[in-house]
This record gives C-alpha cells, sequence and structure tokens, in this order.
C-alpha cells in the first residue's frame, strides 16, 4: 500500500516546495506505515528492501525537490515502532546506524562527527535517550589492531541538569553504560571512552556562569568518581546547552572536559553558530575570542589518535597512567580531601580557590641546573623522565605548600634510564633536596637502557676459521677497508690486518657515536642512586609505583625507603623470562612472582598497598599531609573539632591479648557504640602492615600534632615465607610469632619506622612499649635477631625530634626489650613514661621468683607466716619419738605442698611489687606515672611544649654556634624562668612573649659575632686590625 501511494506523496510534496534552492538537501519526507505488523529479524531484510525500491523509482525527484533523507515509520502492535531511514548521502540507502532511532535522534546526537575518522558499531544500551558506538579507526597505519574509542551519546530533557545532584544521575547512567560496553568482546584493553550529553531543555544564566558551574560540578564528580573514570579511560565529556540570557535570547553552548590536550578533563567552553536553514552546528569558537576576527572557531569530526592519545593507550596497555595526567588525579585528590575537611571540620564554606598548580621541570643548557616551566606543550618531551614543582594548598596548609615530583614517562624508550635521564633525574632531585621540599618519584620503567651499534649490523664481517667449515668457529669480526673509513673516528677500535689480498679492519672494541647505550648507563644509574639515598637523608622521599620497575628503577624505590605499590606494579631486578633462560626451564609464569605486591608487602620494601593511581595519589598525598613544609621544620597541628583534646580515653587495654589499633585508633563497640582511642578519631593510618606483624607502625595526630607511632601486637601472628618456583624441594613456611616479642623482622621493622619518622617527616615519635623481650631462639638467632636489635638503638641514637616511650595499662616491658629504648640513649630527645598499671623489670614474676625466691625461700615463708607450720615445727623441735617426728614431717610435707600454690602466688606478686611504676619513677627511670583514661591530655600538653621547646633552642643554637644542647637548654630556662617546669603555662608564656624572646635570641647573636670577631682578632697587632677593619 505504502510503495503504491509513495509517488503521489512525492508528487504533492513537490507541489507544494518546489525546486530546492539551497546549496545542499535539506527537505525530509516521513512516511508513516498504516499497518502495524511485527517486524522481526526475518523481515527486517524484506522490509529495508521492499523501502528502498520504493524510494529508488522517485530518486531523480527527490534529488530535484532537496530531499535530505526519507524517514519511515513502521508501527508493531503492544511493541514500539521500527525506524528506518534512507539518506540522500547514500544513494537514498537505509542507514544502520539510524536504524530504530528517531528521525531527528542522528543530528541531536551529532552521530556525523563519528562517520569521517571512524568505522562505528552500534552497541546494545539500557538508558532512554542513550546510544553507545564502537568507532574503529579507518587511518590506522601503525602495528597491531587499529586504535579504538567508545562513544556514548545522550539526550536529556531534564532541567536540573545543572546541579550537582542531577548531574551526578546523569554521570552514573553513563558510567553504568560504559560499564556494560568495556565488557564486550570487541573492545580492547586501551580503548578510550567519550561522552557526549545534548541538554534540550533551556539553562537560564550567562555563559560564563554556565562555564563556572560546568568546571564546579565537573571538579566535583571527579573527586567522587575518579576511580571509575579513569578505569573506564574516559578522555572526554561534552555537554551541549542552550543558554537562555535575561532579553530571551538563546545561546547555543558547549561545554568540554577533555584530555586530548595533555591536562586530564580540562574544562573548556564554546559558543556555537548554527546553520540558519537546517539549525545544525557549523561551528564553534572558544568563549572570549568568539568576537574576535582571529578567533579559531572550528567543527572538525571527532579526531583520530593523536600522538598524545597513542601514549595514553600504550601507558594503559601495563595498566598504568600516562606521567602527566597524574597532575589531574592530584589536583582530584585535593578536592577530595577538602571536601571531606569541610564536612567533618573546618567552619570555612567553600574550597581554596588554585588548589594546585604545576610547573614543569626541564634541564637547562648547562645540562645540571633545572628551570621551570609551562611552555613546554604535554607528550613532546624527548626523554623518557619528566618532573613538576607542585604548588598546592592543603587543609594542613591552607596557604599552600610544595612539593616535587618526578617520574619515569613510558612511552620513551619503555621508560628505560639513559644518560639523558640519569642527568634529569639527578638535576631535579637536588633541586628538591637542596630546597628541603617532599619528593615523590613515580615509578614505571624497564631499568637501565641496553642498545648496540645498529649501524654497524650491516657491515661487519666474520673470518671464520675455514670459510667452507662455519661449525669449526670464526677468528675475528672485521670491517672492509671502505666501510672503516666511512665511519667517524672513535667509532671502533682494533687493527688493520691482511688476509690474503684483502685489507680488514679486526675488531677489538665499539665504542659507536651514541652516548647512552652500554656501561654509562650503568655509571648513570649509580648517580641516581647514591643522589636518592642523599635525598633520604637530607629531606623527605616517597616512591609510588604504579607499574613495572625493573633493576636500577626497583633500587631507586628501596633507596627512597617509603613506597606505595599499585597491586599490579611488580618491582624485579631482572624479568621473568630471562629467569627462565638461566634456569633452563620455564619456572616462572609472571614477574608478581618475582617482585610483586604478594612479594614486596610481607618482606618490607613495600609499605602500603592500593588498587589503582587514583588510591595511589590519594595515598601519597594522605602521607604528605603528616609531613612539614621542608625539611627543617616541624608538621603543622590540624585540630579537630570533632575530638576534643581534653577527652578521655575509652578503650582500655587488657591483660588478654587485644587488637592494638583499638588502642590507637578507637574501635566501634558490639552496641555500636564508638570507643575512643588514644589519638585523634580518623586519623591512624598504619604502614608496613604486611611485614614483621608482631609490631604495629603507623602516623596519627594527637590534638591535631602529627607523630610516628610504634605499638606492640599482644596476639599471635604468622609470618609467611612463600615457596621458591626455583626450587622443587622449597616448600612454603608459616612461623606462629607470639605477641609482645621482637623477632628479626619486627626488630628491623621498628627501626626502620624510627629512621623514616626523623629524616624529613620530623615526627615526634610515641612508643607505646609492651615487650616481654627478644626472641632468642637458634632461628631468631641465626636471622641475626642480635642485629636487628641494635638498629633500633642507632635509630634512637641519630633521632632528633621528641621521642615519648610510654609502658601503656597492662604492658610491661622486661629486660633487653627495656634496654634497646631506654631514655638515656639519647636523653637530649627520649622521656619515658609508665601507667600506674604497667610493669617494669629484668624478668618476669615467675622468671625472677625461679632465681630469687625459689621453692626453698617459698617454704621458709610459709614456716614464718603460716601458724599450722609453725606449730607443727614446735611439735617436731619437742618430739622425741621416732614415730612421732616421722608423722609429724609428713604433716608438714603434706601442708607445704597444700600451701606452695598459695604462697607460689605470694612470691609472684612479692616480685611484682618490684617492677610497679611506684618504683620505676622512684629510681627515676621514668619521668612520671601515668592515669591512661587522662593520658591524651597530659601527653598532647607534654608533645607541644617539647616542640615548642625544641624550635626555641634550634633558634638560640643557630643564633650562637659556641653552644651545646645543654647550655642552650639553660638559656631556654633563665628566658621562660618560673614556667619553665609547667607545661601549658610554658607554652602560653611563649606565646605571650613571642616577640620578646625574638629580640633576646637576636641579643645573643650579635653577642655570639662579637665574641667570634674578638677571639678571630685576639693576637693581632694594631696595624693588622686596621688592615682588616679597612676591608670591611
Amino acid at each position: 500500500d505504502a510503495v503504491a501511494k509513495f509517488p503521489s506523496i512525492v508528487d504533492s510534496f513537490s507541489a507544494k516546495i518546489g525546486a530546492n534552492t539551497y546549496d545542499s538537501p535539506v527537505n525530509v519526507i516521513h512516511v508513516a506505515y498504516g499497518n502495524p505488523a511485527i517486524i522481526g529479524k526475518d523481515a527486517e531484510a524484506s522490509t529495508i528492501a521492499t523501502a528502498e525500491a520504493m524510494v529508488a523509482k522517485e530518486k531523480a525527484k527527490l534529488e530535484s525537490m532537496g530531499i535530505r533523507a526519507v524517514h519511515i515509520i513502521a508501527p508493531q502492535p503492544e511493541m514500539d515502532p521500527r525506524y528506518f531511514s534512507l539518506t540522500s548521502c547514500d544513494d537514498y540507502k537505509e542507514d544502520p546506524l539510524r536504524r530504530d532511532m528517531r528521525p531527528t535522534f542522528y543530528h541531536l546526537l551529532e552521530l556525523n562527527r563519528l562517520l569521517d575518522n571512524y568505522d562505528v558499531q552500534r552497541m546494545n544500551s539500557v538508558a532512554r535517550n542513550t546510544q553507545v558506538y564502537l568507532g574503529v579507526e579507518k587511518s590506522n597505519t601503525g602495528r597491531g589492531p587499529a586504535p579504538q574509542s567508545v562513544f556514548l551519546r545522550a539526550l536529556s530533557h531534564s532541567a536540573d541538569l545543572t546541579t550537582p545532584s542531577g548531574s551526578t544521575r546523569v554521570l552514573l547512567t553513563a558510567l553504568d553504560e560504559l560499564d556494560r560496553a568495556v565488557l564486550d568482546e570487541r573492545v580492547t584493553a586501551t580503548t578510550s571512552t567519550r561522552i557526549f550529553l545534548n541538554l534540550l531543555s533551556e539553562v537560564e544564566t550567562s555563559t560564563d556562569e554556565a562555564l563556572e558551574t560546568f568546571r564546579s560540578i565537573l571538579g566535583q564528580l571527579q573527586s567522587r568518581y575518579a576511580t571509575r573514570l579513569l578505569r573506564l579511560k574516559v578522555d572526554e565529556i561534552e555537554v551541549k546547552i542552550r543558554v537562555k540570557g535575561a532579553d530571551g535570547s538563546l545561546t547555543p553552548l558547549r561545554l568540554i572536559a577533555s584530555s586530548m590536550s595533555g591536562k586530564w578533563l580540562k574544562a573548556d567552553a564554546y559558543l556555537e553558530f548554527p546553520d540558519p536553514v537546517t539549525g545544525v552546528t557549523s561551528q564553534f569558537c572558544p568563549l572570549g575570542d568568539a568576537g574576535e576576527d582571529d578567533a579559531k572557531c572550528y567543527l572538525t569530526p571527532y579526531p583520530t589518535s593523536n600522538k598524545l592519545q597513542m601514549k595514553r593507550a600504550a601507558v594503559r596497555r601495563i595498566s598504568s597512567t600516562y606521567a602527566y595526567d597524574f597532575l589531574g588525579l592530584f589536583e582530584v585528590s585535593l578536592v577530595q580531601r577538602w571536601g571531606a575537611y569541610l564536612r567533618d571540620e573546618s567552619a570555612l564554606d567553600s574550597i581554596p580557590a588554585d588548589v594546585f598548580d604545576a610547573k614543569e621541570i626541564l634541564l637547562a643548557d648547562d645540562g645540571k641546573t633545572v628551570e621551570l616551566s609551562n611552555e613546554r606543550v604535554v607528550g613532546t618531551n624527548d626523554i623518557g623522565m619528566v618532573a613538576w614543582h607542585c604548588f598546592m594548598k592543603t587543609p594542613e596548609y591552607p596557604e599552600g605548600r610544595e612539593m616535587v615530583v618526578i617520574s619515569n614517562d613510558v612511552t620513551v624508550q619503555s621508560g628505560s634510564f639513559g644518560v639523558k635521564e640519569d642527568d634529569f633525574f639527578e638535576a631535579a632531585s637536588i633541586y628538591a633536596r637542596e630546597r628541603g621540599l617532599p619528593r615523590i618519584y613515580i615509578a614505571c620503567n624497564s631499568g637501565a637502557r641496553i642498545g648496540l651499534v645498529d649501524s654497524l649490523k650491516p657491515m661487519f664481517k666474520v673470518s671464520w676459521k675455514d670459510e667452507n667449515n662455519p661449525s669449526q668457529g670464526f677468528e675475528y669480526l672485521y670491517l672492509t677497508e671502505e666501510d672503516y673509513k666511512s665511519l667517524p673516528e672513535g667509532t671502533v677500535e682494533g687493527e688493520m690486518v691482511t688476509a690474503g689480498s684483502e685489507k680488514r679492519f679486526a675488531l677489538s672494541d665499539i665504542i659507536g657515536t651514541i652516548h647512552g647505550i652500554g656501561v654509562e648507563n650503568l655509571r648513570g644509574s649509580g648517580t641516581i642512586a647514591g643522589e636518592t639515598a642523599r635525598a633520604y637523608d637530607e629531606t623527605f622521599t616517597l616512591s609510588y609505583v604504579t607499574g613495572r620497575s625493573v633493576g636500577i628503577g626497583a633500587y631507586l624505590v628501596r633507596l627512597g625507603q617509603r613506597c606505595i605499590q599499585m597491586q599490579v606494579g611488580p618491582m624485579i631486578l631482572t624479568g621473568y623470562s630471562a629467569l627462565n633462560k638461566l634456569l633452563g626451564r620455564d619456572v616462572y609464569t609472571s614477574q608478581d612472582q618475582l617482585g610483586g605486591p604478594q612479594i614486596m608487602f610481607p618482606n618490607g620494601v613495600t609499605h602500603e598497598l592500593v588498587q589503582d593511581d587514583q588510591e595511589g595519589v590519594n595515598a601519597i598525598l594522605d602521607w604528605v599531609s603528616f609531613v612539614p613544609k621542608t625539611a627543617k621544620s616541624y608538621p603543622v597541628a590540624l585540630k579537630s573539632a570533632a575530638d576534643p583534646i581534653d577527652r578521655p580515653v575509652d578503650f582500655q587495654p587488657t591483660k588478654a591479648p587485644y587488637d592494638p589499633r583499638h588502642m590507637l585508633a578507637g574501635t566501634r563497640a558490639p552496641d555500636g557504640t564508638w570507643v575512643s582511642g588514644f589519638f585523634d578519631r580518623n586519623t591512624f593510618k598504619e604502614y608496613l602492615a604486611g611485614w614483621g606483624k608482631s609490631v604495629v607502625v603507623g602516623r596519627a595526630r594527637l590534638g591535631g600534632i602529627p607523630m610516628g607511632v610504634i605499638a606492640v601486637e599482644t596476639r599471635l601472628v604468622e609470618q609467611r615465607i612463600p615457596a621458591d618456583p626455583g626450587n622443587e624441594a622449597s616448600r612454603e613456611m608459616i612461623l606462629p610469632q607470639a605477641g609482645q616479642v621482637w623477632y628479626p623482622d619486627s626488630a628491623y621493622k621498628t627501626a626502620q619506622a624510627i629512621k623514616d619518622f626523623g629524616r624529613g617527616e620530623n615526627l615526634p615519635l610515641m612508643i607505646f612499649a609492651n615487650w616481654r623481650g627478644f626472641s632468642g631462639g637458634t632461628r631468631d638467632m641465626a636471622g641475626e635477631i642480635l642485629k636487628f636489635g641494635a638498629m633500633i638503638v642507632d635509630a634512637l641514637v641519630e633521632y632528633k625530634h621528641p621521642v615519648f616511650v610510654y609502658i601503656p595499662p597492662n604492658g610491661e616491658l622486661r629486660g633487653g626489650a627495656w634496654v634497646v629504648i631506654d631514655p638515656t640513649i639519647n636523653e637530649k630527645v627520649m622521656e619515658m613514661y609508665a601507667d600506674k598499671e604497667s610493669r617494669g623489670g629484668i624478668l618476669e614474676p615467675p622468671g625472677i621468683c625461679e632465681v630469687k625466691f625459689r621453692a626453698a625461700d617459698q617454704k621458709s615463708k610459709m614456716h614464718q607466716l603460716d601458724p599450722v607450720l609453725a606449730g607443727l615445727d614446735q611439735e617436731l623441735e619437742m618430739a622425741s619419738d621416732a614415730d612421732d617426728v616421722s608423722e609429724l614431717k609428713k604433716q608438714i610435707k603434706d601442708r607445704e605442698t597444700a600451701l606452695m600454690p598459695l604462697y607460689l602466688q605470694v612470691a609472684h606478686e612479692f616480685a611484682d611489687l618490684h617492677d610497679r611504676s611506684g618504683r620505676m619513677k622512684a629510681k627515676g627511670v621514668i619521668r612520671d606515672v601515668l592515669e591512661w583514661k587522662s593520658s591524651r591530655s597530659y601527653m598532647y600538653w607534654r608533645v607541644k611544649r617539647r616542640i615548642a621547646e625544641d624550635e626555641l633552642r634550634n633558634k638560640i643554637m643557630e643564633a650562637d654556634a659556641a653552644l651545646d644542647h645543654a647550655a642552650a637548654t639553660a638559656k631556654v630556662e633563665a628566658m621562660v624562668g618560673d614556667n619553665y617546669n609547667d607545661d601549658e603555662k610554658f607554652l602560653e608564656y611563649l606565646e605571650l612573649e613571642g616577640p620578646g624572646l625574638d629580640s633576646q635570641v637576636g641579643g645573643l647573636k650579635i653577642s655570639a659575632i662579637k665574641s667570634a670577631v674578638a677571639a678571630m682578632f685576639d693576637g693581632l697587632d694594631a696595624d693588622q686590625k686596621s688592615e682588616i677593619l679597612k676591608g670591611l
């Protein structure tokens, strides 16, 4: 019926519109079938063929009329209708891309922009008014499969899209669609995704306000959903809106957040200029430049993967993130941190402007110094190492702080270390170290660069012992005289020889003309290894392993000591395939067996594990939040209004084993109520959790003051030693470790943590001492327990910041465990406290009773105190009959046996009385006895006072270098007078008299200079003094 009527429809329409006078087809015909019918897969082809034949007969007329498309609507009973579009650009053939799509959708979704550069396949989608397409680039000339992109196109009529809740709903819907799309077997692991949304409702605002709103909402969405955006590889979010001005005028506006130019999802706005006839956008111009004559206006098809996108794809292939994109992740993480801080703690009502900025560090022309720049285009670096000087505003430092980030660029020669990379790394690290700035290293590399002089490969020849029988071997490699002379001088070394009538240059050494293919790279690796070790000593160093890190890359991570590792970022010395060749069989199947998280976390190389790069950046900033601005300053306090310093400590350590983390951080009671711990709520963060599990180390805040923390695991733990696949006889070992005991791994962990807290972090240290001693069995003595225990002393001797040792309630400190943390190790910084319910001594009561209060002594005490035994003793002394004596002795023995358990307890109690806190204080081995409930407030004021005193003392010692610690302390005491012995009064005095104290310190400096000058002038005659003064 439609076939028969279509010609008359065309004629009728033609009579109304006449011939087309526009440059291109602009008119459309809509045909609706009248009889509903199910058009399944079988009937689809015939329906399309019928429609194409119907339209083809009228092709000439349609072209003259300027018919752009014929749209056919085929209704189906109790189902959505089918849509078919036959377009002039396809010679009026049905377009599969538009099938079952409302006629206007094609242009509203701007699908025409996809077709020039991509072969587009439609994918299944669930959400209404949303389409998903897989685009495969047409112009692929590289190796491997053509790059892909997943395009999500959506329409929205919602007026609340410009609100946080509306935008969140739309973004989550889009991400859900992309989650389903990337599961399609046609989508590769490196496929990027792009989101386009056309908002059809009008938005009453200005263009500038629209851009600011977009940036604000985008920042919130990035901070909340950065992990999903990264995992789904979203490289562009494009929103098309119509802005309604106060005068009722409509301005089409395009808001784009794109990673195509470098920065991750950078937001920009463009004014649109639609075709006045078709309404289709003809071009758009950057907001602010639209009225300029030289404005760069365009409407291009979606571009194919540029160099930057190819780099991103290469990095994604190894499950990492492109180096430059980490800057965007830092900014997102800072927004998250500020959001949480404003929600929970702060009186501020908005996030500060410009929370993050970075200037790229470039190597100067001299090859040694660095300069800062924002001029270099992202992705144009020609060496595999990049770095930035970052400026950021954090809740701890709202005025701003700085750090240096150094990163491998794995897209340049696989991130390998050549001479240029080594020189750059060294210069950037020195830049951070000399300024005392935190130095962050993002590791993803393939180790030292290897290479050969490729230009010689086609030139060299072989001098065989027997030309006809190569199996006999060769004598030397050589170059013909002509080839030798064609090489630059110094390329090779050797000698000219004659073989028959031929002159040959026999090779002894190949030098090459390229610097950076062999041992020179190893020399550079040694240089940056030494620089990293110095940086750890002088400033804060932290490494984040985002991808594989090989050879020198792994050593740099370890030399920087502090390490965060992503789950798919192994640290190895050599690849598993090379080891298999060495072993002669396939033993290892992945790099993770050599240096994955299951190896590096339990052995203490890795301090913290993360799942992805956004979590990794969050972990970096978490750690940096405990670190001062520079290596010469103290971290600042960040007070928690929700957790006052004078609250009691609710969690009560018990004699029974418990989780020490609850003592530090608090926990939930079985009824759901909060049981507070010693430190500020939600501030304790554990590190090195997989290694040395009998000790717990981490960082926390006490009244906002950052502190290093060491506590003792009281429960039984296990050490796992994995089997070595290279040794068939090897088996996995599970070694139990008792609580309250130092083992080789936990002793080493304690020493390592102390060193980390003291170098660059400058943290006051709190040690909750609850050790019974060191494990001294054969295995542990062979495992170097003595060495690692001594390392604890070494670390404390070097510590320059306040150290507080506190024996907690029901805790005990015994024998060698006391020795290695006794305050006399470093009296300048260490203090020891004991809880009222704690114990300290050489041996535990049962042990000391075995030596000093044995069974005989206990029996003697029974006879002294027990009236029954006293009576029996008298009867025995008076008895003369042998039978009576025997009976009395038996009664005495029976009585002793009955009393022995009781008097054993008495003996233990007697010994225990020697170990209590009262005796500790009386003997001067502790500074004070504390009550656990109030210990938090006490230690807060003590820590705060010690930090303030150290700062004042250091100023005095800097003013007068002749003063030692004791003399400077005496100066401090003289300055503050009677306030010196009261922590709160001391701090109050410093706050009130700060300017006066600074003046006194200045006076000390002048006096010291006078003394020094006088000492230098001493012994000089008048003429010599006069000559020196003239020079001044």
